[in-house]
C-alpha cells in the first residue's frame, strides 16, 4: 500500500498530528514517488521525536500544481540513502547525519556538512584515481571579507575533473537559538541568516509567525514588503553584474554596477533608515510607512538608476571579449538541474520556470505576478541575463505598486501561536527560494525551526557545472551562481 502525504499552501498550518507518520521505508517511498512525478526536495530534517529516536519530516513542492506535501517517520539508527536515487537529497541526508547520528546506509559520500562539527569524525576528500592528476586547494581562508569556505580540485592539467567543497567554518546555532528566543532577538537573528538577504528572511520568518497565529496582513503593508523584496533583489543583481564584469576584467560594467548597487540599497535606506532592510518588516506588517513626497522621491532615484544601469548592463551583451567568456562557460542542463533541485537564477538560467512568486504567490504576489525570467543555455551568459530580466521586472513591478498603493494602515498586533502546528513559509528571495518550516510545541512555542537557504540548494550545483571547466574559469563561475557561505552555515 503506498503512503501519501498531507497537502498544505504556502504559510498554511496543519496540526502536528494530521501529518501522516509512516515508516523509514515508506517514507523514502513517498519522496522518490513525488520527486519522480515531477516535486522536488524544498525541506529534508530530522527533530528529536519521542523515546530518543529522530523524527524525519519531508516538504516536497509540485511546482506545476503550486503543491506542498509533507510526511514525516521515526527512524533509529540508519535508513537506506535517498541520494543514490534522488541526488538532490544528498546534502540534506549528510546534514540529518551531523545533527542526529541517523545513517543513511549507501549514501555516496558521507561525512557532516561542517567543517566544525568534532567529534573525531574522519575528513577527507575524494580523490581522482589517476596518477597524472594533481590537487589545487582553495581557502578556507580567502581575501577581504569574504567568509571561510575550502574548494578541493582534482585536475588533469588545467581541466577540473572534480570539485568539492568544504563550508561550515563558523556555525552559528541560529535554528537552535530561536527555540527560546525572545520575538525581537528572533528577528534579529532572522535579519542575518544571510545578510544580503535580510529582508527576504525576515518575510520568510514573519509569514511564518503570522501563519501560526492566524494573522491577516494589511493590503498597504503587503505592497510596502514587495517594494523592499525587489528592491533588495536589484541591489544584488545589480551588483552581481558588476562583479561578473569585474572577473572578465571589463571595467566600464564593473564600475558602474559597483555605484548602482548602492543607489538601490540607498532606497532600501529612505523606506526604514537601513540600506540592509534591517527593522522594516515585523510580526503584523512593517514598521515603516510612505508619504507622498517619499513616494515620489523613490520613483525618481528608481528611474535615473535603472537609466544608468539598462545603460552599464547594455555593454555586456554587445562586447565579443566579454560574451567569449560568458558563453558556454560552467553550463548545466535542465536535466542535471531537475536531478539537483536547484532553485533561482542558477535554475531558470537552465531554461525551467520555477519561482516561489508565481508558482506559491504569497503576498502582494497573489493580485499582481512578475513573469518568470529563464534562458535555456544553462551557461554564465545565462546566469547574468537572467539577472538583466528580472532587474528590468522588479522596476516595473515596483513602478506599479507606488503607482496603485493601497491606502490604510501597515502594522497589526501580534497574536499567539497555535500550539502543536506546523507552517511551511516560502519566500523568493534574490539567490532563490528561501524556506522556513516551523513547529510548535503543546505550549505554543518553537519546538523546531528549520530554515533552507537557496544556497543548500545550489552549492552542489557549482560543483557539477565545473566538471571540464578550465580551473581558472571557477571565480566566474563561483560569482555566476553567488552562493552564500553563512546561510548555509546555520
Amino acid at each position: 500500500m503506498m503512503s501519501s502525504g498531507a497537502s498544505i499552501q504556502n504559510s498554511g498550518t496543519l496540526k502536528l498530528g494530521d501529518i501522516p507518520r509512516m515508516r523509514i521505508e515508506d517514507l523514502r517511498g513517498f519522496i522518490l514517488r513525488e520527486v519522480s512525478s515531477g516535486s522536488r526536495i524544498v525541506s529534508l530534517f530530522g527533530h528529536s521525536g519521542r523515546e530518543g529516536g529522530t523524527d524525519i519530516f519531508a516538504v516536497t513542492a509540485h511546482d506545476k500544481s503550486g503543491r506542498l506535501s509533507l510526511a514525516s517517520a521515526a527512524v533509529k539508527g540508519g535508513y537506506d540513502s535517498l541520494t543514490p536515487d534522488c541526488p538532490q537529497a544528498e546534502l540534506f541526508e549528510r546534514e540529518i547525519f551531523e545533527e542526529h547520528g541517523i545513517i543513511p546506509r549507501g549514501h555516496p559520500w558521507l561525512k557532516p556538512v561542517r567543517r566544525n562539527t568534532g567529534g573525531g569524525v574522519k575528513r577527507e576528500f575524494w580523490r581522482v584515481p589517476d596518477r597524472r592528476c594533481h590537487e589545487v586547494a582553495v581557502g578556507p581562508v580567502h581575501a577581504g571579507v569574504i567568509e571561510p569556505g575550502h574548494f578541493r580540485f582534482q585536475c588533469l592539467g588545467e581541466d577540473v575533473l572534480h570539485l568539492e567543497m568544504e563550508l561550515g567554518y563558523q556555525h552559528r546555532g541560529i535554528e537552535r537559538a530561536l527555540i527560546s528566543a525572545p520575538p525581537a532577538r528572533a528577528l534579529a537573528y532572522m535579519e542575518t541568516v544571510a545578510g544580503d538577504t535580510s529582508i527576504g528572511h525576515a518575510l520568510a520568518y514573519c509569514r511564518a509567525c503570522e501563519a501560526l497565529s492566524g494573522m491577516h496582513i494589511p493590503a498597504r503593508a503587503q505592497c510596502l514588503r514587495g517594494i523592499a523584496l525587489e528592491l533588495e533583489r536589484l541591489a544584488n543583481h545589480s551588483g552581481d553584474l558588476g562583479a561578473l564584469s569585474g572577473d572578465v576584467a571589463y571595467l566600464p560594467t564593473a564600475s558602474y554596477c559597483g555605484r548602482l548597487r548602492g543607489d538601490f540599497l540607498n532606497m532600501t535606506a529612505l523606506l526604514c533608515g537601513s540600506r540592509f532592510g534591517r527593522s522594516l518588516i515585523c510580526q503584523g506588517g512593517v514598521n515603516f510607512d510612505m508619504d507622498n513626497g517619499l513616494v515620489f522621491l523613490l520613483r525618481e532615484k528608481l528611474e535615473a538608476s535603472f537609466a544608468a544601469l539598462k545603460g552599464a548592463v547594455g555593454l555586456l551583451w554587445v562586447t565579443p571579449s566579454v560574451l567569449d567568456r560568458f558563453e558556454g562557460t560552467g553550463g548545466l542542463s535542465a536535466e542535471q538541474c531537475f536531478a539537483l533541485g536547484l532553485v533561482g537564477p542558477a535554475c531558470r538560467a537552465c531554461g525551467i520556470e520555477r519561482d516561489i512568486r508565481f508558482d506559491f504567490p504569497y503576498g502582494i504576489y497573489r493580485f499582481e505576478q512578475i513573469p518568470v525570467a529563464t534562458y535555456p543555455s544553462g551557461d554564465v551568459f545565462a546566469r547574468a541575463y537572467v539577472r538583466w530580466i528580472e532587474c528590468e521586472r522588479s522596476v516595473d513591478f515596483i513602478r506599479s505598486q507606488l503607482e496603485s498603493m493601497p491606502g490604510g494602515v501597515t502594522l497589526q498586533r501580534p497574536g499567539i501561536f497555535a500550539p502543536e502546528r506546523l507552517t511551511v513559509s516560502l519566500v523568493e528571495g534574490w539567490r532563490g527560494e528561501i524556506c522556513h518550516v516551523a513547529l510548535t510545541d503543546s505550549r505554543g512555542g518553537f519546538a523546531r525551526y528549520k530554515i533552507t537557504d537557496p544556497s543548500f540548494h545550489n552549492w552542489l550545483g557549482l560543483a557539477v557545472a565545473m566538471r571540464g571547466e578550465q580551473i581558472f574559469d571557477f571565480p566566474l563561475c563561483n560569482k555566476s551562481f553567488n552562493l552564500s557561505y553563512c546561510g548555509h552555515d546555520l
